[in-house]
């Protein structure tokens, strides 16, 4: 199969138009089978349940070409079931798991001319997502849905190489501690905006956000979780009911175990105690990790032991594990790869 006529190696973080993308729509208390597509357009009612009341959740993922020239995605049935999980917080129809990882392949397959190379440094990210499609005036569900899973080649996150980020923490609170803040909705994501753009106003890379009901415990950064390496070499993340179960922290959390045999620990994380670890990385689908350098608590720098320069030891290892991983250089678990036919 002919790749297209792209310039891999200078793909940005950003949308680019492919030929197909897969739609289901809901309807009368039942999906429809599904079909593929190459119109990318939604049309839908100016009153349609998303439009009024945020009814949206989706997922993200990415494929690879690996090392011996295959195509495949990472841990779709995790996506399936986190995304089934964000649809029952939010009254909306769960589509079926098995039929979720099904959608995902045929995507993926039919444009697998827009998967970039291997040793390119870019991916095929896959976003799906389902919203509310039918008018909703009165404030409740909507009856009707859609499901869809669009396509776009990116490329590194990190243009140019990593750099540590400078972090500070946030005024704002991301969730309540009986809210939403554990799914994947649009919701979430619209109020992290003005936090995120005022964070860069003001020379930051990303907030820290703190437990709405102390303001004293660590919980994620607007679109990713956080991971904490100890002075002895222990990987530490966050426990709470009101962040998102990333994927990848849940991935790194196994490879450090059982490739690494670092110890892992998943606990309340309390602000007090940054000073103590040496390493900070924020983890998730777009870059993996992304390596924390410096932390400020309202003027009070909290600096890691790793430096600004570049990621710490532990973490270096961790990323050059899940992504050789990926990309099929190193022996994968049993079920995280799927490959595409």
């Amino acid at each position: 199969m002919e790749k297209k006529n792209i310039d891999w190696s200078n793909l940005g973080f950003g949308y680019v138009k492919t030929d197909y993308r897969f739609v289901s729509d809901f309807k009368d208390g039942k999906w429809d089978e599904g079909k593929m597509t190459q119109d990318d357009k939604v049309v839908i009612s100016e009153c349609a349940g998303v439009l009024q009341y945020a009814q949206t959740i989706f997922e993200g993922m990415k494929a690879y070409t690996t090392q011996d020239g295959r195509i495949v995605t990472f841990r779709p049935d995790l996506n399936a079931s986190r995304m089934a999980d964000s649809a029952r917080r939010l009254e909306m129809p769960v589509f079926p798991e098995d039929r979720f990882v099904e959608a995902v392949v045929k995507t993926i397959k039919a444009n697998a001319a827009y998967v970039p190379p291997y040793g390119s440094g870019a991916t095929l990210y896959i976003r799906p997502y389902m919203f509310g499609s039918n008018p909703v005036i009165g404030v409740k569900p909507a009856d009707e849905y859609q499901f869809r899973i669009f396509t776009t080649p990116v490329g590194p996150y990190f243009k140019g190489g990593v750099k540590p980020l400078t972090i500070r923490v946030s005024d704002f609170d991301r969730a309540a501690p009986h809210g939403t803040g554990h799914i994947k909705a649009g919701l979430n994501y619209a109020m992290s905006l003005h936090a995120i753009v005022d964070a860069h106003q003001q020379g930051y890379d990303e907030n820290m956000y703190l437990d709405a009901a102390t303001r004293t415990k660590v919980e994620e950064t607007g679109g990713a979780n956080f991971l904490f390496i100890t002075k002895d070499g222990k990987v530490v993340t966050p426990k709470s009911d009101s962040i998102l179960p990333s994927i990848t922290r849940r991935s790194l959390m196994y490879v450090a175990k059982e490739y690494l045999g670092l110890e892992v620990e998943e606990r309340e994380v309390f602000l007090d105690e940054l000073k103590d670890f040496s390493e900070c990385g924020l983890c998730g689908t777009a870059a993996v990790i992304s390596p924390v350098g410096k932390i400020v608590d309202h003027g009070k720098e909290i600096c890691f032991p790793s430096g600004m320069e570049a990621m710490g030891p532990v973490t270096q290892k961790l990323y050059e594990t899940l992504t050789g991983i990926q990309m099929g250089k190193l022996e994968a678990p049993e079920g995280w790869l799927k490959v595409i036919e």
